[in-house]
């Protein structure tokens, strides 16, 4: 059986996406063509307060279902698309959508170096695992650490409509690569819930933005080490009686990521700042610049070749400079406890075979910080000290 850790899980990082096309030498290019699937139904039950639906009451409304393909009609020329359905609560609508769709050429392609372009809906490599979160056989838990893989703006991270020049070497101490992604991020009723507050009678618009990620692997995954940071961009388009002004959003984040991959063990880490600029708003929301810090620290073992176990400490500030929001709680009347999350979690997952597998995990939360404006309207309504408990269960083929 594939085992997850060490350097035997090269799969883990290529196969879900197929997002860099086979390599084939063959002069047949049906040979190239391969496709693949995935389906996932989650149960998620909290104490308190809303994720993912109605989740204290026990929620049913979060489902993952994705196909993609991928062929290489010329040697140095190759196609990869997916679509994908998910259904998230009042996170996200119910629908299908391209989750991407690139072509990618291979300009130069020699036994140590590697490089090309992808044009298209590129995904975009923020940390370790933003271009496979939708995956569940890919990530680590149910749930993606909140604090650097927020689910509540996850379009605007995701993909960008644009392109991706990347580049490989293959040297003495180990595999680098570089990719730079240049495109226009999606942008939904999240980001500007998250912005505003609450949606507003104007339109929020991705603009042109880039993003660039540096990877060192060492042993073929054993140890990997990663710096990421974007510069990401939209602009809101007020209407008549609107009582904003046409104004700009910037996010800048710098993400810091680290891991461990060894045969039974897993290590990984990450730590983000972030840098969040509103301007041209007008009088009644004036400019503001913002720098927010997020880390965790998680561990993996597998018991055997089927049982995994995880441990996860997550934490998340929304303002480094009012950690516990108590200036924002007497500025605005609003609940320190939104402005920072810190999350216990311990997970167990089961590989019941290759195209099965099933989860469990629960979370001890402390504050509000990463919860949904979208479903919880009503901050001061929420509990700052709440649980979270979920199920998983993922197909594959």
């Amino acid at each position: 059986m594939t085992k997850l850790f060490g350097p035997k899980k090269v799969w883990l990082k290529a196969a879900p996406l197929i997002f860099c096309c086979s390599q084939s030498s063959s002069a047949d290019w049906k040979d190239t063509f391969q496709y693949h699937g995935f389906i996932s139904q989650n149960f998620v039950l909290s104490s308190e307060n809303k994720f993912y639906g109605e989740s204290e009451k026990g929620s049913f409304d979060f489902t993952e279902a994705g196909f993609n393909l991928s062929l290489r009609p010329l040697t140095r020329l190759g196609l990869a698309a997916q679509v994908l359905y998910r259904r998230a609560g009042e996170l996200e609508d119910e629908e299908v959508r391209l989750d991407y769709g690139v072509v990618d050429f291979t300009a130069l392609e020699a036994v140590e170096v590697r490089a090309g372009l992808r044009l298209g809906r590129v995904k975009n490599p923020l940390g370790l695992y933003n271009e496979t979160r939708d995956v569940a056989f890919t990530r680590p838990s149910i749930f993606l650490p909140q604090s650097i893989y927020f689910d509540r703006t996850r379009n605007f991270a995701l993909s960008s409509d644009g392109g991706q020049a990347y580049g490989e070497y293959e040297s003495p101490i180990g595999a680098f690569s570089l990719r730079v992604n240049v495109g226009v991020p999606t942008v939904d009723k999240s980001l500007e819930g998250l912005t505003f507050g609450r949606n507003r009678p104007g339109e929020l618009n991705g603009k042109l933005s880039y993003l660039g990620q540096l990877l060192y692997e060492y042993q073929s995954g054993l140890v990997r080490l990663a710096f990421t940071t974007a510069s990401a961009h939209a602009s809101y388009d007020s209407t008549r009686n609107d009582l904003l002004q046409d104004g700009e959003f910037r996010f800048q984040p710098y993400i810091f990521s680290a891991q461990y991959n060894g045969e039974r063990l897993s290590l990984t880490a990450e730590y983000a700042i972030r840098d969040t600029n509103l301007k041209g708003f007008g009088p009644l929301f004036p400019n503001v610049t913002t720098t927010s810090e997020s880390y965790y620290f998680q561990g993996a073992y597998r018991l055997t070749e089927e049982i995994e176990a995880l441990v996860r400490y997550d934490v998340y500030y929304s303002n480094i400079g009012d950690r516990y929001g108590g200036k924002f709680e007497r500025q605005t009347n609003r609940p320190g406890s939104s402005r920072f999350a810190k999350d216990w979690t311990v997970g167990v997952r089961w590989d019941i075979t290759s195209n099965w597998m099933a989860r469990a995990e629960y979370h001890r939360v402390h504050g509000t910080g990463w919860l949904s404006d979208t479903e919880n309207p009503d901050p001061k309504a929420l509990d700052p000290d709440w649980d979270l408990f979920a199920l998983e269960l993922s197909f594959r083929f």
